[in-house]
Parts: C-alpha cells; sequence; structure tokens
C-alpha cells in the first residue's frame, strides 16, 4: 500500500491541514515553530512502528481540549488515503469475502480514542459470499433464491488494517562512539544498566544497528580476544596450558579477519551513499575495546572516527540506522524524518537529498526541512509549504505562493533559495522570467538573446531571464513561486513532446486558464511537429557539435545521417544507439554548450533571425 496523500485536524497546533499530496518522497518546508513536526507525529500515530501513542492531554489543541476530550471517540485527528496494489487488493478480498476489482484505494480515518474507520472513495466492494433461501410467491408457490450475505465490517477492518504501513518517526540521530567499551555495550543491547553511566539511548541504537550491518556479535568479538591467561584463571589455574595459548592465537586470527571483513563490507557499501570523501574504515578490537579507525585518498593516516568532522559522523550513523532498519524490521514503512541532516555541511545536505532518492526505492519518505540544501530542485513538485495561517494555525499547501502574509514568506524561503530566486530581492525586479524545462533550454535561449541584440533585433524594456524548472515536473512549482513574486504569470516555453503538450494541457486547465497565449510550444515557431528547444537552432550547429562530442571511434558521423525536417533530438538518440554509445547524463547541457560557442562565431541570414526574433517578441508582449 502507498501514502497518497493524508489530512491532519484538530492535533496540536493544527486545525485542519488541508490534504498533503505524498510523493516517493515528499518535503515540508517551513520556519521552525510553523508546525512541521506535528504534521508528522499525527501521521506517525495513525498506525506506528512503536510508540507513538496517543495522548490526548498533549496531542489536542490546547484551545479546544476542553471542548473536545469528552468527545475522543468522534474526533478525528488524521485521514489518510492509501493506493491498494493488485495482489494486496486480492488478498484482502479472498479473507473478507468480496469482489476485489474496483478495491483500489482507502481511505483511513482515526479517532482520538485509538479506533479506526475505514472508507472506500470507490464504494464499498461487492461481496462474493451468497446463501439460498426459500421464499414463497404470491401463488404459495416456493422458490429458491440466491441472496448476497454482507461480509462483516470486523473482518474487512482486521485485513486492511494488517496491510496497513507502519509509520516510523525519527527525529533524533545518535553519533557512533569512536571507542566502544564491550562489556558496557554487551550490557546495554541486552536492555541491561551500567551503574553511573546514563545510557543515550540514541547511541545505542547506532550501535545496535553497527554490529547487525556487519554480522558481528559483541559478545563474539569479546571471547574471540580473551587472554590466555584470563583463561587460565577462570579455570583457577595459575599459567595457560599449550592449548590455551593456541585456541587464543587461533581466535585472535579468526577475530582479525571477521573485523577486516566488515569494515571492508562498510567501506565498499558506504562509497555508494556519501560523495565527499572515498573513506576507508578500520575496525579494532583491543582488549576490551572495539574501536572505528578512518582514512581517505587525501589524508591517508588513520585516525579515530570522532577526530572526523561530524558531517561524517552524522552521516555514516545516519546511513546505519536507515539502511538496517528499513531493511529490517521497517521494511516498506513509511519513514517519517524530522529535520534530518541540519548539522550537515551545505554540500553533504545536498547528498542527503540523493540519499532520501535512494531510500525511497524501498520505502515512502516524508521529510521537513527549514534548509534550501535538502529541497531536491530536481523535483521541486514534491516540496509542501507549511506555515501559519491568519487564525494561528498550521496549514501546509503544494501552491507556492499561497498567502502574502511574512510568515508564509519566510516559510517558502527555503523553497525560493533552492532554486536561487530568492538570493537578493531585487533579481526578479525589473525583469521579465520566462519558464523554460531544463539548464540546456536557458543555455540556447541567452544565447539567442545575446544573437539578436547584437543584431539590433532585439532591445527589451524588461531584462528577459529563462528559469530552469528542472525538468516538465517543476514546471508547476517554479511557475507559482515566481508567480508570487511578480503577481503575474511569466511566459512558459515548452517541448512539442508528448510530456511538454501534457504540461501545457494541465497548466491551461488551471493556473493559466484565463491566459493560455503565455504558453509557448516550440512548434509554434518552427512548424515541426514533437519539436524541441533544440530544433529552434540551426541544425548545422548543432550537428557540428554532435561530432565533436562523439568518440572518434564511431564508424559514421553524425552529419552524413542526419535528416532535415525531423527533430534533432530523437535523432541523435538513435544515432548514439547505432553506435554503441551511451550518452552520459547531463549530455544536453554539454552539447548546448558546445553549440553555444560555435553560434556566438555564426552569421545568421534573415530568416533564421526572423524565427528568433517572433519568438522574443512574444515574450516582451
Amino acid at each position: 500500500m502507498k501514502l497518497l496523500k493524508y489530512r491532519v485536524t484538530n492535533f496540536r497546533s493544527v486545525k485542519d491541514s488541508g490534504w498533503i499530496n505524498c510523493d516517493d518522497v515528499t518535503t515540508l518546508v517551513g520556519i521552525n515553530e510553523a508546525g512541521k513536526s506535528n504534521l508528522l507525529l499525527a501521521l506517525w500515530k495513525l498506525n506506528p512502528a512503536s510508540g507513538g501513542n496517543i495522548d490526548i492531554l498533549h496531542d489536542m489543541p490546547v484551545s479546544e481540549l476542553s471542548v473536545l476530550r469528552s468527545k475522543a471517540d468522534t474526533t478525528p485527528f488524521i485521514t489518510a488515503i492509501f493506493s491498494i496494489s493488485k495482489d494486496t487488493a486480492d488478498t484482502i478480498a479472498k479473507n473478507v469475502g468480496f469482489k476485489g476489482d474496483d478495491f483500489h484505494t482507502i481511505e483511513v480515518v482515526r479517532f482520538y480514542d485509538g479506533h479506526y474507520q475505514l472508507n472506500c472513495p470507490n464504494g464499498r466492494p461487492l461481496s462474493v459470499k451468497t446463501e439460498d433461501i426459500e421464499e414463497k410467491d404470491e401463488e404459495g408457490n416456493v422458490n429458491i433464491v440466491t441472496k448476497e450475505i454482507d461480509y462483516s465490517n470486523e473482518d474487512f477492518e482486521k485485513y486492511v488494517l494488517d496491510k496497513l504501513p507502519k509509520f516510523v518517526y525519527y527525529s533524533n540521530y545518535g553519533n557512533l562512539s569512536t571507542k566502544i567499551y564491550m562489556p558496557h555495550v554487551i550490557k546495554w543491547l541486552d536492555n541491561q544498566s551500567v551503574d553511573g553511566i546514563e545510557i543515550n539511548e540514541d547511541q545505542v541504537r547506532t550501535i545496535r544497528v553497527l554490529f547487525e550491518y556487519v554480522n558481528l556479535q559483541p559478545k563474539e568479538i569479546l571471547e574471540l580476544g580473551k587472554d590466555p591467561k584470563v583463561v587460565a584463571l577462570e579455570r583457577r589455574g595459575s599459567e595457560p596450558s599449550k592449548a590455551e595459548i593456541e585456541k587464543a592465537e587461533k581466535d585472535k586470527e579468526e577475530r582479525t579477519i571477521l573485523l577486516q571483513s566488515a569494515a571492508a563490507k562498510l567501506t565498499k557499501d558506504f562509497r555508494d551513499w556519501w560523495k565527499q570523501g572515498d573513506y576507508n574504515f578500520r575496525f579494532v578490537a583491543d582488549g576490551s575495546y572495539f574501536t572505528i579507525w578512518v582514512s581517505d585518498k587525501k589524508r591517508p593516516s588513520e585516525v579515530q572516527l570522532d577526530l572526523r568532522s561530524t558531517g561524517l559522523q552524522w552521516f555514516l550513523s545516519f546511513y546505519l540506522v536507515f539502511l538496517v532498519e528499513s531493511q529490517n524490521k521497517h521494511k516498506n514503512a513509511i519513514l517519517l524524518l524530522d529535520e534530518a541532516g541540519l548539522t550537515l555541511h551545505p554540500l553533504a545536505q545536498k547528498d542527503l537529498s540523493l540519499f532520501f532518492n535512494n531510500l525511497s526505492n524501498n520505502n515512502q519518505i516524508i521529510n521537513t526541512t527549514h534548509s534550501p540544501f535538502i529541497v531536491d530542485t530536481n523535483n521541486i513538485d514534491r516540496c509542501k509549504v507549511v506555515y501559519i495561517d491568519n487564525d494561528g494555525y498550521t496549514v501546509a499547501s503544494d501552491n507556492l505562493r499561497q498567502g502574502n502574509d511574512a510568515l508564509n514568506e519566510k516559510s517558502i524561503y527555503a523553497v525560493h533559495a533552492a532554486l536561487g530566486l530568492s538570493v537578493s530581492d531585487i533579481l526578479l525586479q525589473g525583469c521579465k522570467p520566462v519558464i523554460v524545462e531544463g539548464p540546456s533550454d536557458q543555455i540556447y535561449l541567452n544565447t539567442i538573446k545575446q544573437i539578436l541584440i547584437s543584431h539590433k533585433s532585439l532591445s527589451p524594456k524588461d531584462e528577459i531571464i529563462f528559469v530552469p524548472s528542472g525538468g516538465i515536473k517543476g514546471v508547476k512549482g517554479v511557475v507559482s513561486i515566481i508567480c508570487g513574486k511578480n503577481a503575474e504569470l511569466p511566459f512558459v516555453i515548452l517541448d512539442s513532446d508528448k510530456s511538454g503538450e501534457d504540461c501545457k494541457k494541465k497548466l491551461s486547465e488551471n493556473l493559466y486558464k484565463d491566459e493560455i497565449n503565455k504558453l509557448l510550444e516550440v512548434k509554434d515557431f518552427v512548424k515541426l511537429e514533437k519539436s524541441e528547444i533544440e530544433d529552434l537552432i540551426l541544425s548545422e550547429d548543432i550537428v557540428k557539435a554532435v561530432d565533436r562530442i562523439m568518440p572518434h571511434n564511431v564508424e559514421e558521423y553524425f552529419s552524413d545521417i542526419f535528416e532535415k525536417g525531423k527533430p534533432i533530438i530523437p535523432q541523435i538518440e538513435s544515432y548514439s544507439n547505432s553506435n554503441g554509445y551511451d550518452l552520459p547524463n547531463g549530455w544536453k547541457v554539454e552539447l548546448a554548450k558546445k553549440v553555444k560557442a560555435i553560434m556566438l562565431k555564426q552569421k545568421y541570414d534573415k530568416e533564421q533571425l526572423k524565427v528568433w526574433k517572433s519568438l522574443f517578441d512574444k515574450f516582451c508582449e
């Protein structure tokens, strides 16, 4: 089951959050005290993996407590809608006794007294249970009639809730201890206390997952390192025997090999996640102590983990906790991450957003932040702004321009900054922003603008700036932000492929329904179906650039097979495939840079300039 959206009502600072649409990764952005945590805590208490008890005294809004506390059985605090896979629907249908064909979504509501209410948005599924009943007609004849028997609500609720994903809430992330005293760890992992030492539950949790991950047992490490003299004393002997010495040597060798293998596993796996350095880990057991040593290519001398950056310590601990717990007891759970990674360096925070994307292959993620570096600008549509409304309640919205008050403006600052739109208030003042799909489009259009100005074919009153949206999915989000800044809808230039046309259709039905003329397609200017921004450029310029970026060992040049009158990007991709060459990520941007260099040296005839001018005249309207 996958969470589609949820709504929080009458919970702490939230009166009605509004519906919050959820993706594989959903980011709730807002300032401190906006109430982001409350939106996670309410969802956690829908079906917590552990903890998450309902606390009426602290969970109900203070202003409503005197009224609502006696109505716990009729006051819901969380409503969530889930999609149901066919396999899950069939399993539930079989056990309960209904037709699973139309059972695609389920609405789950939880009340303050703890009970659930299940609703089916598509209508209650039809029962497959029947019984034969004798009925008499008007003439007294007995007929056998087959009637449907409704299935029990208790069975329906039981099997649906059994399949409901668990929610795991994280707000504290315990950094690994560098030097671990094994006798204490063994007690802590066995839920025992150590006299005079206060347990740090977060650190103990991280230590536990470390040993689970590397498949080692603390007791085993301690036993394998036992000194033969200690063994002799345990049997009340004065000196160890030859056999005890040989066994101790063998045990220590085994322990060393096990630790080397475990450290090699951690080193290899961690490199796939952490992009800030190429680290090597080494585990050392010395007597009763277990120590983690770290080195890297730039600093080959080993030091203990706590002498490296707090960012590395945090990320390693975070990595272990999520990797182990999400794959084991929290498999398929929905992870709720409250202000994760705020102590990290900005570049490491960027890596964290990629880390979330990788984790979401197995676990849906909802995270909160007020840092612009944790906002994934390639998926700006997954951001929801959280702010305090005029009545003092927490509200969430995917409309990044909703509200004009100062608190809301501060809440969406992280999104603005992530997109580079709020570095200063001057940026969009006196400018005419145009939304494009990606950075390669930005390069081409800026180059065309430069050429038109140099030919005196363009003298815009306001500076035209091209804002990349991070792909077709991000167009709506960026439009909302810029519209909030300028109070008018910006022009949008879209490719004329299927995704571009779908985007235009959605925008024209909602945000741009009164200004459809501001939604521009490339095909309107080059008279070519399925054309893209690259088709605005003189094909000879792109052909030259493609031949330059392709490997020298290809059997044919792109110029040999290029066909005029057809979109150029599909031809480049086909040409690359036929020559056994995989185009790297970001190849369109690199191509655009090459083309730009060619264009700025070219001389263009009036016809080509006329095509470009017609586009820019639109921008200047």
